[in-house]
């Protein structure tokens, strides 16, 4: 579905991302692992047209997005949930919701009522500004507007950051039903252990290089991911 070739991406003179390649799979959960500062955020950014690309190819679906502006991606089917949710704190759940939908000039009844079936928290704070919500169910409202606009990729930076265990599980587990659902997830998150035990296949990104690949599990039993992210 997505195919990253050679991507690189400089900030001034420094290289973010030095000449990465890796594949997402239709219908998988992939995820991307690393320290901070490795440019896991970074390569989601570019892919979602955030972040210019300063060379390599990004091809979905068999066309090449590589430079397109963001409106154009999203309206291909590929959507970016950020880091720290961007929620519009002073309008409404619903509101937020609908601004996911942005692009489209159909109804929107049968989505709203998909993410509400997701998120039953969402649904009875409706009506309740955005800003006042936990950390959690912003969480979910950011994924939920995301899901407004019918994405075929859902790409998400760092889903479980700053929440509570317990509230990071209940995400995960709706992860895994979107993926169910037909959406195909890119994932980056600082939560190794869990992103790999919920990932088809899993990507250990290092300043900037990927340094190893391999299926979730597989990746879990090697030593060096073990003992530099799993705290074994």
């Amino acid at each position: 579905m997505l195919k990253v070739e050679n991507l690189c991406v400089n900030y001034g003179g420094i290289k973010a991302v030095r000449d990465i390649s890796f594949e997402v799979e239709e219908g998988k959960i992939v995820t991307l692992i690393g320290a901070n500062g490795a440019g896991k955020s970074t390569t989601l950014r570019s892919i979602a047209g955030l972040v210019p690309v300063s060379s390599g190819k990004i091809t979905f679906l068999g066309e090449e997005i590589t430079g397109k502006k963001t409106n154009e991606i999203v309206s291909r089917g590929v959507t970016l949930v950020p880091e720290g949710r961007h929620v519009f704190p002073d309008m409404t759940v619903l509101e937020n919701l609908k601004i996911g939908a942005y692009l489209r000039k159909d109804n929107l009844e049968e989505d709203l009522d998909w993410v509400f079936t997701l998120f039953p928290r969402l649904k009875e704070r409706s009506w309740q500004a955005a800003g006042t919500l936990s950390g959690g169910e912003q969480q979910m409202l950011a994924v939920g507007r995301a899901l407004m606009s019918r994405p075929k990729l859902l790409m998400m930076d760092e889903p479980s950051l700053g929440l509570a265990p317990l509230v990071v599980k209940g995400i995960f587990d709706i992860i895994k039903e979107i993926n169910k659902q037909g959406v195909t997830i890119l994932l980056i998150e600082q939560n190794a252990n869990m992103a790999l035990h919920t990932a088809d296949t899993g990507y250990v990104l290092e300043t900037g290089r990927i340094t190893l690949s391999g299926t979730g599990k597989e990746i879990l039993k090697d030593e060096a991911v073990k003992k530099a992210y799993l705290g074994k």
